[in-house]
Parts: C-alpha cells; structure tokens; sequence
C-alpha cells in the first residue's frame, strides 16, 4: 500500500492532437463532459497553440466553453498544453484553466522540432510564463521530453536531466513531468531516474508521461512507480502521440492497464466506475 496518493492525469488533448480527420467539436465536448464525471485529477484537455501546428486542436476555445457547467459539477482540474507566451496568456484569460504544461526538451533537436525553439529560447519562455502564472495564482507544468533517453543523437545522461530539472526547481517550478517522447524509454532506464528525482527533491511532484505500445506498457508502469513516481499521465485506450516526434505514432499508456496495476498496489483513487465505462464506450467514437 502506498502512502502518497497517486495523482491520474487523464490526456484526451494528446490522444486527440495526432488524428488527422478533425473531430467535431461536440463529439469533443461530450467526451471531455464524460471525462469530468470520472473523477480524474487533471484533465489534459486541449491546447493553445497555433491552429497550424496542430489543426485538430484549433477550437480548444470552443470546447472550452461547452464544458464550462460539467466542470463546474466536478473536482477535475483543467490543464492546457502552450508553446509560448501567446498561447500561456490565452490560457490564462480562461479562470478553470488551473495548469499550464510546457514542453521543455533537453534535446535541442526536438525542442526545435516540437517548438521551433532553441533551448535557450524554450528556457526563456518557461521563465516567462511562470512570471505570468504566479500573478494569476495558476500552476505551470513543465514536461521535460526525451526524460529517458535521446534517439536523435544529441547527448543523454540522467546528470543532464537532473541538471534541467534543477533549473526548473530553482525557477518554482513544482510539478515536472518526465516524458518519453517517442516511447523508447526501457525500464532499466525509468527506474534509477525516478529515483534519483524523487529522492534528491521529495517537495517537487515527479510525472511519468510514457508513450508504449500495448505489450509494454505495464513494464513503464511498474519501473516508473518503483522509481517513486506516484503522477501517471495516461489515455483511455492507450490512444494519442506526438506528432512532432516521428512518422508513426506510439500511444499513451492506456487508464484502464493503469488503473489495474494502481488496483493491485492498493493505492487506486476513488473513480466513478460507471462514468468510466460512459467514457470507454464514447472514446471508440472519438478515435476511429
């Protein structure tokens, strides 16, 4: 049994962002209304970046406003992924926008790809919205991409990771989530990060946000919680991917193979299980 409560972050904006085909607005409204109703800590639920970046998440605004009185019934907390100061300020404009999630890549190549920032830009940028997010008494997210390794080449090590993460510590950043990007991440890699974070800065909140394909998934999961993490980002049905990150698509870890290992631990939060079968039976609709 695990004594430090488990933060579930349920992400339909990074099952959705990849899908070519734009959904319909009310189809995205009446799955993140399901989505409210489960008892999630966070929903990942959309983004204000550029509409041309990524398309299908350009009515984020709309969507917004549909949900507005579901939100209102439920305990679920909002977050909005953003890419630069633009994108934090509209965030901010919306009251029940209570995270902001930056994509920070220690990769300078990904980085670039993902926000057409440097690091140094992207470090600026994290700065700044942090300012920005502290006067409006909102919480910023930093998502630190290729957290368990670097396909592209450029240089890894956990010393490097720790070195950023540092850095955002310094900066009051009190939530980092650790992202394996493109799903390469091995499990002999997951555990001794987590638990060099979690034990060096027990204050700060440590994520996994893991992409994998369906047979190894468990194994992220398992690695990342005997690391210390206890806040998983995960998708109904394993859906979603970046887009920026290559050609074919590696999906989230699914909620439902989440919350059966977090069920076995003892440490499974209190869901509504029938509003979690509603939203399993709408996400088939969704992406398809």
């Amino acid at each position: 049994m695990s004594t430090t409560p488990v933060t579930l972050v349920e992400c339909p904006r990074d099952a959705m962002q990849g899908i070519q085909n734009l959904i319909p607005t009310e189809l995205k409204i009446n799955y993140l209304k399901a989505l409210l109703a489960v008892g999630f800590h966070t929903l990942d639920f959309g983004s204000f970046v550029s509409p041309k970046a990524i398309p299908q998440l350009a009515d984020t605004p709309e969507v917004l406003a549909g949900i507005e009185e579901a939100l209102a019934q439920s305990e679920t907390k909002l977050l909005a992924i953003i890419a630069n100061e633009k994108g934090a300020t509209q965030a901010l404009s919306n009251p029940t926008v209570t995270y902001l999630g930056f994509p920070f890549s220690i990769s300078e190549t990904f980085q670039l790809r993902n926000t057409k920032q440097t690091i140094a830009q992207a470090w600026d940028v994290v700065k700044t919205i942090q300012e920005l997010c502290e006067k409006k008494d909102r919480t910023l997210v930093v998502y630190l991409s290729m957290g368990f390794g670097n396909p592209y080449g450029d240089d890894w090590s956990i010393d490097l990771l720790e070195s950023y993460a540092e850095q955002m510590i310094a900066n009051r950043i009190s939530i980092i989530s650790l992202a394996d990007t493109v799903g390469n991440a091995q499990s002999s890699d997951i555990t001794p990060v987590f638990q060099r974070l979690t034990q060096k800065y027990p204050n700060i909140q440590f994520g996994a946000h893991f992409h994998a394909t369906p047979d190894g998934r468990r194994a992220k999961i398992e690695a990342a919680w005997e690391g210390g993490c206890r806040r998983f980002d995960s998708a109904l049905m394993g859906f979603g991917g970046c887009p920026f990150a290559k050609e074919d698509l590696t999906g989230n870890i699914a909620t439902e193979d989440l919350l059966a290992f977090l069920s076995e631990k003892g440490a499974l939060p209190h869901l509504n299980a029938d509003a979690l079968m509603t939203a399993m039976q709408l996400a088939p609709t969704i992406f398809h």
